[in-house]
């Protein structure tokens, strides 16, 4: 049977801690706006007053849709409790519909963030559990509390134990209290058989102080942010390591992100930080992301098509994308290629390493002179290696090394699998996975790399390096060449293990090649990049 359910919003004008609190404006709208909209779409259809003493408010509450309760202002003083003024509100609309209520709903306008979802689940359960007199909306607040007994503070606990294991304590929030309409009365509204119903994320924040509106402002303008990224052994972790950075500068906004069906290694990287993933459910994955419903689309998976960008821009969301020379790009709001060079200047397009994001590791070492001798190498070829560089570089030098008392040591990434390769050779130091990285680079005389994202952090470092192409696709990486200080070898799968010594041993052996080269990395201004990028993607969001 279709039930009669009765609103009532109580809003004096004479607020005190926040003057005229009920119609100042909260991220663009009037406070008092919030809790009316949240009313008028509970789906049971309610009849929605406003309780007031204040013309103004009276005015600007019937032009949002809400009808009018004249409150009288005996029942607006500061000392005045909700109870006789619901009462008051409840004996007139009675007289107003002429019809009877089944249930009585106070909804407080200092509780902006509370979702008509949680008010129409809490009455789903009024409704379906006829025994439950009273459901009110209350957060968990289980802390280490104390109270004063005469001039001494005395603890209201046994033993001092984390949060999880004390008795838990509910505190009232001002969301709604709901009520049957036999429980009300002039002093009273809640009945024997209470429920609490728990809000959480933002919504049991109540308005008392500014800093309670600071907080409602901060969750009211936060935007959810989803970046789409691939990550496995053909292409590497560089997608993810890139975008983990960028999610860790931005502190104002909800961050999720949305992995591949390949990208299972992708996956286990960013899980490792805490970071809410998702793993790719759907045959297409612009079902997962419609899912996930996010304002903005942060993609790092290579060229984008031009179905797949066009339909996240029918949705709605704003789209950027990183690395992307594909047909897709064209219609992203912003582009930001550090690696890959662009062949015609575009709108909303940035590229060169002047946009690379910096890991802070990177930006707080100092880089050292380089050295006359050389007594240490590194080698680093990303979080795969997929052509397993590491081993083909240690043959061809280790000899060498070891005729020259150079030590040889490896930072094998996330994805590295190929470490039996490596056995036969015992004297190579091998660090997997190292989060130091930066400390290894600089402490090496030479590295070598692959051409992707690792040739930003040697630069910054300012130490020689030889590189050595993944694919194809590395050989456009414009950074990773003689102008900005490397010894680029192309195609390494193309190299002979001879080419590769006669390279190194060169660098070795001329100390002058190797500062000049380490002069030319200084040039590029690369601690900045990441202020830069993180400026564009925030305008972009502010957007949204």
């Amino acid at each position: 049977m279709k039930k009669n359910i009765l609103i009532i919003i109580p809003a004096r004008g004479g607020s005190k801690g926040i003057p005229r609190k009920n119609l100042r404006t909260l991220a663009g709208k009037p406070l008092i706006q919030y809790s009316i909209q949240t009313a008028l779409n509970c789906t049971y259809v309610p009849d929605v007053y406003v309780s007031t003493d204040d013309t103004e408010i009276a005015t600007i509450s019937e032009k949002l849709g809400a009808r009018i309760i004249e409150r009288d202002p005996n029942k607006a003083q500061d000392q005045t409790t909700l109870d006789p003024v619901i009462f008051d509100g409840y004996q007139q609309v009675l007289a107003k519909e002429g019809k009877s209520y089944d249930l009585i709903v106070t909804l407080q306008p200092t509780s902006p963030l509370l979702k008509s979802t949680s008010l129409d689940a809490a009455l789903d359960m009024m409704i379906s559990e006829e025994e439950i007199d009273t459901i009110i909306s209350a957060k968990d607040d289980t802390h280490l509390t104390w109270t004063k007994d005469g001039e001494r503070f005395v603890p209201n606990y046994e033993k001092r134990v984390n949060r999880q294991y004390l008795d838990p304590i509910f505190k009232e929030t001002g969301g709604f209290l709901i009520t049957r309409a036999r429980i009300i009365a002039e002093n009273n509204r809640i009945g024997e058989n209470v429920e609490l119903h728990l809000l959480r994320g933002g919504e049991d924040i109540d308005i008392d102080t500014y800093e309670d509106w600071s907080l409602c402002e901060f969750y009211l303008k936060r935007k959810k942010i989803l970046f789409v990224v691939s990550g496995y052994a053909e292409i590497g972790l560089g997608h993810v390591y890139n975008t983990l950075l960028i999610a860790n500068d931005i502190l104002n906004h909800q961050i999720e992100f949305l992995v591949d069906n390949k990208s299972q290694l992708a996956f286990d990287k960013i899980a490792s930080k805490n970071y809410c993933v998702h793993l790719q459910g759907e045959d297409d994955i612009l079902d997962d992301i419609r899912r996930i419903n996010p304002h903005v689309v942060i993609n790092d998976r290579l060229d984008s098509s031009l179905g797949y960008v066009k339909s996240l821009c029918d949705e709605g969301y704003k789209v950027i994308n990183f690395e992307d020379l594909g047909p897709g790009a064209r219609l992203a709001d912003l582009v930001v290629n550090a690696i890959y060079p662009e062949k015609q200047v575009l709108p909303r397009h940035y590229f060169g390493h002047e946009y690379f994001i910096l890991r802070d590791e990177f930006v707080l070492t100092p880089s050292r002179p380089v050295s006359e001798h050389v007594s240490r190498v590194l080698l680093t070829f990303g979080g795969v290696d997929p052509n397993n560089y590491t081993c083909k570089v240690i043959e061809a030098i280790h000899a060498y090394c070891a005729a020259n008392s150079i030590e040889i040591a490896v930072v094998a990434g996330f994805g590295y699998c190929r470490y039996e390769t490596l056995e036969p050779y015992p004297q190579v130091k091998i660090y997997r996975n190292s989060m130091t990285i930066a400390e290894h680079m600089n402490s090496a005389d030479i590295v070598f790399t692959s051409a992707g994202r690792t040739t930003y952090e040697v630069a910054s470092l300012q130490v020689p390096a030889i590189v050595l192409a993944q694919n194809e696709r590395e050989l456009t990486h414009f950074f990773a060449s003689a102008e900005y200080g490397f010894l680029n070898l192309g195609l390494g799968t193309a190299l002979s293990t001879e080419e590769v010594l006669n390279a190194f041993a060169g660098l070795v052996e001329n100390h002058a090649a190797r500062q000049y080269m380490s002069g030319l990395m200084a040039k590029a201004d690369l601690a900045s990049g990441r202020k830069r990028t993180l400026k564009l993607i925030n305008d972009i969001v502010e957007q949204a």
